[in-house]
């Protein structure tokens, strides 16, 4: 974010507000020298520090970006694991109704022939 875009943001007052005798309809008392760089002083430390917010701010919405991309990316990667998992478990349940229905085969044909024998013995 550039400087002005935060300055916007963040509503500065008028650093020449409340000098004596502005605004009231008076004669303006010129500043002194030492009262213009004492005022000179606070707006650099204005300037410093609304730079060290935008800066913090910047690096704050890259760091919210990179979390958000490193979560959905995991988020996505759990949602994919565990749908693997239970296609593997579509899988074995298929391949178990699969043996377990030739094993019914196997017993229906091996009670025929035990039929048969029984009535082919009696």
């Amino acid at each position: 974010m550039e400087l002005e875009g935060l300055q916007k943001r963040i509503k500065l007052s008028d650093p020449k507000e409340g000098i004596e005798g502005e605004g009231e309809g008076e004669h303006c008392v010129a500043a002194s020298e030492e009262t213009e760089l004492q005022i000179q002083r606070i707006l650099d430390k204005i300037n410093s520090f609304t730079q060290q917010v935008s800066e913090i701010l910047e690096a704050g919405k890259a760091l919210f970006k990179d979390l958000s991309t490193d979560f959905e990316e995991r988020l996505i990667s759990i949602h994919r694991e565990q749908v693997e998992k239970w296609e593997e478990e579509m899988k074995e349940i298929r391949a178990h109704d699969s043996a377990n229905e030739a094993a019914g085969s196997l017993l229906r044909n091996a009670q025929f022939h035990l039929f048969q024998n029984v009535h082919e013995d009696s």
